[in-house]
């Protein structure tokens, strides 16, 4: 069973996160598959409009640790992880996105560069990149401070704290908050409703909604990359990282 699924619905290209068992945790290969899904989609004149969703209980748990670390960036030109985002980030056509359950890390900062987003009200949203020794990515450094402000961005990012669905909406990260039977349907119907549309309008009001910021985006997703490289080198993430493999707190103390 693929754990990328991809399902045409007229005009919307479904492209789902699905590995349940482990709260669909993304791995490299897994990664490599959202970015062509999302390549693909994109190149094909039929698709007007992209909709993201998970499987199960959640929408992501965000990286897969142990993959991670058998398959570390460093070496690596172009990571799949950065792969799929910068496929997202440049996507032209409409992206809509369901989420539910765990929404961890990417799973939190790719909602940034999608259009609609709907929230069931058991989403719970988090981003742990400081407490793993690291920095966010997705450009989130500069879109998050600029959607919610920089004190709450800090709050999210420095303080690993966690957000509500409910909490979501009210900071403009989602559109509606929904129960969790009805998030998919709900971003489905957005979707097609959208793919009902004039697709080079819709295209050219995206493009122009993120004219005023593609050059900072652009920058951020860039350096963003070169200082989570570095940081994976770094003594703070060795202790982030084997403090999870041995199911331990970490302690950063003494670096």
């Amino acid at each position: 069973m693929s754990q990328i699924e991809v399902e045409r619905d007229g005009a919307v290209q479904r492209i789902a996160i699905n590995r349940p068992e482990k709260k669909n945790a993304l791995t490299a290969e897994m990664y490599s598959g959202l970015a062509v899904a999302v390549e693909q989609a994109e190149a094909d004149s039929a698709v007007r409009v992209l909709l993201l969703h998970g499987k199960g209980d959640a929408f992501t748990a965000g990286n897969d640790l142990q993959d991670f670390l058998q398959k570390p960036w460093k070496g690596q030109a172009n990571p799949p992880a950065v792969r799929f985002i910068h496929a997202v980030a440049k996507a032209k056509k409409p992206v809509v996105a369901a989420v539910q359950g765990l929404v961890v890390g990417v799973g939190t900062t790719i909602l940034l560069h999608c259009d609609l987003v709907y929230a069931a009200t058991d989403a719970r949203f988090l981003m742990p990149f400081v407490n793993l020794g690291i920095v966010p990515e997705a450009a989130s450094t500069v879109l998050l401070p600029l959607l919610i402000g920089r004190q709450r961005a800090a709050e999210l990012f420095m303080l690993g704290s966690p957000l509500t669905a409910q909490r979501a909406y009210e900071m403009g990260l989602v559109n509606e908050v929904v129960p969790p039977d009805q998030a998919l349907q709900t971003a489905a119907t957005a979707a097609q409703a959208l793919a009902a549309k004039p697709s080079a309008a819709l295209r050219a009001c995206k493009e122009l909604m993120q004219r005023p910021y593609r050059a900072e985006v652009e920058r951020a997703l860039r350096e963003e990359v070169e200082v989570i490289s570095e940081r994976l080198e770094s003594p703070e993430t060795r202790e982030a990282l084997s403090a999870f493999l041995e199911k331990r707190k970490p302690d950063f103390s003494k670096i």
